[in-house]
């Protein structure tokens, strides 16, 4: 091939640092910012957080005080007709003072500093305040693991049965059952330490009694007889609720009531008595320990309404305000070309740059904000089935921007309403047709369904097919199976499964 140069017209799309910048900082949620801003101001001299009440002509009021201080202190050579007094010599009014008088010149030797001086730790409550819980201010959650080691180091056991007893609690899983049998349990240990499956299982039966009530059973049953073995013994309906769990338990799973009162010869009054002390048993005692960490949301918008009309404002108090130091930007010489000098200029352009992309990423939330409130206003007025069908095209049409600039400002994003802290995503969703040829969001259906679910028959309850039929009715046109997808979404079991008695 012969070489030869071509000519080429093409457009490129270039991302600058300034516009990577800006998309960064809108997908960010409200925490997330905060830390971001919290570490532009820590890297970058030029930036200074604006506190409330501060003057924001003066760029740094503390200095003009402190030279107003030296300014009206009188120097040696002042005359003593001058209009300013004499300043007091502030250590010996200090000395002369009651303190002078508590505070020795010299500590003895066999004295400690707190015995004499106030300190920070001092003034924590002491160990013995019962109001002072020292974990319940610096644990960020305990395991179940812990929870039960920490029973297990105040029950006397031997080196052997305490070794038996950490390896059976490495075992049992979040849920609280042992996901180990015992025999898989003694293979793991040494053959030279000559322990055998009894003993194994004496242990187990000691971890049993500890708490939560349940913990290191191998299946239901064995985790529900060990709660109903920890009831006081005149607890109403006891031994019959025992009987059920060890002999009928997978007729009550099934729900058929008819054949367990034929078994236990029971009425169906007492049956039901029965089955709620049932229910009130964990089927999970594992998860009553909690091991995550809270998860705190701050909202970005707030909603509020004031004479019939809904307002849209930023949270101020999630939002620091930001601005470019003025006394370190007039140090900046435009023809000064030294590297401090052009390190403080670059300084100055980024602490610019940010302050703008703080202000775009406000102003994109908040026209998202105020376009969503004004398409759900029936959610805002009625609840979630006065949900309206939404899509992100719709509202990047209207504000005129793309519809991936909107899915970044909807994620992650808070709005606090009257009724409740929503995630804007939450106000998105699918839409069903309906029998008048409109449309129907699928959060209103869900919300729809919820409500027939409750109203329900217990000994009755409606099935999938019962459900479409009954939404049809109200002209909106909903297949089983999408009726089944929504039903299970809201974590409602099937009707199989809700049956109960009255």
């Amino acid at each position: 091939m012969k070489a030869s140069l071509v000519l080429k017209m093409g457009q490129q799309l270039t991302m600058t640092p300034q516009l990577q910048q800006a998309i960064r900082l809108l997908q960010l949620s409200t925490l997330d910012l905060q830390q971001e801003i919290q570490e532009a101001l820590d890297s970058n001299p030029m930036l200074e957080r604006e506190e409330d009440g501060e003057d924001f002509d003066n760029p740094d009021p503390m200095a003009e005080s402190l030279d107003q201080k030296i300014e009206n202190t009188p120097s040696e050579n002042s005359s003593p007709d001058s209009q300013y007094e004499e300043p007091v010599n502030t250590m010996e009014s200090f000395e002369e003072g009651d303190w002078g008088e508590r505070i020795p010149n010299e500590l003895p030797v066999d004295t400690a500093w707190e015995d004499i001086y106030q300190t920070s730790a001092s003034s924590l409550p002491s160990n013995d305040d019962e109001e002072w819980d020292f974990t319940s201010r610096t644990s960020s959650g305990e395991s179940l693991q812990s929870h039960l080691l920490w029973q297990l180091n105040l029950a006397p056991m031997s080196d052997t049965d305490r070794l038996i007893a950490t390896t059976l609690i490495d075992c049992i899983n979040p849920q609280g059952y042992l996901d180990e049998s015992l025999e898989e349990v003694l293979e793991s240990f040494d053959p030279e330490l000559g322990i055998e499956l009894d003993e194994v299982e004496v242990v187990l039966r000691r971890i049993q009694q500890f708490e939560p009530a349940g913990i290191g059973a191998r299946d239901l049953r064995e985790c529900l007889l060990l709660q109903l073995r920890q009831l006081p013994a005149d607890t109403a309906w006891l031994n019959e609720a025992t009987r059920l769990v060890s002999d009928h338990l997978g007729i009550l799973g099934s729900r058929d009531y008819s054949l367990l009162m034929r078994r236990m010869k029971l009425k169906e009054d007492e049956l039901r008595q029965i089955v709620d002390l049932i229910q009130s048993l964990n089927p999970r005692p594992g998860s009553q320990i909690e091991t995550s960490e809270p998860e705190y949301i701050v909202p970005d918008v707030i909603v509020r309404k004031d004479n019939n009309r809904w307002l849209v404002e930023l949270n101020q108090d999630a939002m620091p305000r930001l601005r470019v130091n003025a006394q370190y930007a007039s140090f900046v010489k435009r023809a000064d070309s030294s590297a401090d000098n052009t390190f403080m200029r670059n300084q100055l352009q980024e602490a610019r740059w940010f302050i703008k992309s703080l202000l775009s990423r406000n102003e994109t939330l908040m026209k998202v904000a105020t376009q969503i409130v004004e398409h759900q206003r029936g959610f805002l007025e009625h609840g979630d089935e006065a949900m309206k069908p939404l899509v992100l095209h719709d509202i990047a049409e209207v504000v005129g921007m793309h519809e991936s600039t909107i899915s970044r400002v909807t994620t992650q994003k808070y709005m606090h309403t009257p009724r409740g802290i929503y995630e804007l995503k939450y106000f998105f969703s699918s839409h069903v047709s309906t029998a008048e040829g409109g449309e129907c969001s699928s959060t209103a259906i869900r919300a729809i369904i919820k409500k027939l679910v409750a109203a329900e028959n217990p000994k009755k309850p409606l099935s999938d097919s019962k459900i479409a039929g009954l939404l049809e009715e109200q002209g909106i046109q909903v297949a089983r199976r999408t009726v089944a997808k929504y039903r299970e979404s809201l974590g409602i079991a099937p009707s199989s499964e809700r049956k109960r008695l009255l």
